[in-house]
């Protein structure tokens, strides 16, 4: 009993100093964690919480439609005028299912791809299916706390790949099997489509960590595109009577409707890639205006001067150019800067589907390298001169002209080289597994019967 009291004394001695000497210490420390805390209230007031916008959420919606809008019905029926009656409903459709299938696709897994962090070639696949994805979660704008619903953004970059896909068709009309259009569709944009774009625009990505400035898809869709459409040229071949028989376009007035609609829905595709409506947006969208307009202008005026007369068709072919040619640039450039890009892309695009194309020996049916493929590089290279800010840009004091061309001629080059080897590889397994082109006799009857069993017109 004597051990055990002993022991109890002890052991309260020693809680009883214990409990001063914690209760000193903590006086002590008292100081630093109040000054912690007033160090974390203070970081918390210095970055204010995240903002979504309602106007910037409304704008990002209208601009997705806009784009949806380009390419059906605009571009659909901007290539549907250009080819024969037979083949009316065959570029239609086309144009709308692969569309369709790339939107899918995006929602599968080309969004995390382009999207979230990885290599600098590629993104991951956090965002698989569009897990993570919610209501509630946010994607970021170009100013640090302002954000969006990152649904929104998952459907606006979506249509930037459908379209992209579709622009393809072009160079292959009137002689590719649909089976064939969609696998090579499918490869093309898990190969080619996803890693430039999150090169360009995704976190961590090479080019955009190299500066290379694409405002809207210079790089990511016109030259990605218009390359991939000159391979196919080569690859499918040339069309059945291709220089000896009459070729025209069937209705130049659908095709000058699709031009306009293209027009339109391209301030979605330009400004929308602003991410908020701000003066940004209004910089993007009045370039838009005046590039295509000096474009139109350009090429009515080099084929009065070329070819004795200008034509309607050549009309509609300098507004798309102008708008291809500005696209990298509108975010960047002033307005004085974006008429002459379009003035340019005017007429170098008129030597690209006609001096360079007859060069290249390619039956690049709607012209989709000479007009997107050459107008592409042109403004990508373009948007390193304009935007210096003597020239009106929106480039900062220690802008390089020379040091921005480089950027941008280098990223043109890596563009040109993926597309091209990876739409090589893509239009050789389709033509491994379903053969890439239909046979003569169905070519000389119209793929709108042979393919999908109908008429765009009953006489």
């Amino acid at each position: 009993m004597k051990k055990f009291l002993t022991m109890l004394v002890m052991m309260l001695a020693f809680g009883m100093a214990g409990g001063a000497f914690a209760q000193d210490a903590a006086a002590e420390a008292a100081p630093v964690v109040e000054a912690a805390a007033a160090a974390v209230e203070a970081a918390a007031e210095a970055a204010p919480a995240p903002v979504v916008e309602k106007g910037d959420v409304a704008w990002l919606m209208t601009a997705t439609l806009l784009v949806l809008f380009m390419a059906l019905p605009g571009l659909a029926l901007f290539y549907g005028g250009l080819v024969r009656s037979k083949n009316m409903l065959s570029v239609l459709m086309q144009v709308m299912v692969v569309f369709s299938l790339l939107t899918i696709l995006w929602a599968f897994y080309g969004y995390s791809l382009a999207f979230t962090e990885g290599s600098a070639f590629i993104g991951g696949l956090d965002k698989l299916f569009l897990s993570g994805v919610t209501i509630d979660s946010l994607a970021d704008t170009f100013t640090d706390n302002v954000k969006l619903p990152e649904l929104v953004f998952v459907a606006f970059q979506a249509t930037f790949a459908g379209i992209t896909g579709a622009l393809i068709v072009g160079a292959f009309a009137e002689r590719m099997k649909f089976s064939a259009v969609l696998l090579f569709s499918v490869i093309w944009f898990t190969l080619a489509y996803l890693p430039i774009c999150h090169m360009v625009w995704g976190p961590g990505g090479l080019l955009l960590g190299d500066g290379a400035l694409d405002f809207a898809g210079g790089t990511v869709v016109h030259i990605n595109a218009g390359v991939a459409g000159l391979v196919g040229a080569y690859m499918v071949g040339k069309r059945i009577g291709f220089g000896r028989e009459s070729m025209a376009p069937h209705s130049l007035t659908l095709t000058m409707v699709g031009a306009s609609m293209l027009w339109v829905g391209w301030f979605g595709f330009n400004a929308g890639s602003n991410l908020e409506a701000t003066s940004g947006a209004a910089l993007a969208f009045i370039n838009t205006l005046v590039a295509t307009a000096a474009a139109v202008l350009a090429w009515a005026l080099g084929e009065a001067m070329f070819k004795g007369k200008p034509s309607m068709l050549g009309a509609a072919s300098g507004a798309v150019a102008g708008l291809v040619a500005i696209t990298p640039a509108c975010g960047s450039v002033g307005p004085m800067g974006a008429i002459v890009i379009g003035l340019l892309a005017g007429f170098v695009c008129l030597w690209g589907v006609n001096g360079l194309k007859r060069m290249l020996g390619a039956d690049d049916a709607l012209d989709v390298f000479g007009v997107h493929g050459v107008g592409g590089i042109l403004g990508a290279i373009l948007t390193g001169v304009f935007t210096a800010p003597a020239l009106g840009g929106t480039g900062g004091e220690d802008f390089s002209i020379a040091g921005q061309v480089w950027i941008q001629t280098y990223s043109v080059i890596i563009t040109i080289v993926w597309s091209g080897v990876v739409a090589a590889i893509a239009y050789k397994v389709a033509d491994l597994f379903v053969g890439l082109r239909v046979p003569e006799e169905e070519e000389r009857e119209g793929l709108d019967i042979t393919a999908h069993g109908e008429t765009a017109y009953h006489h």
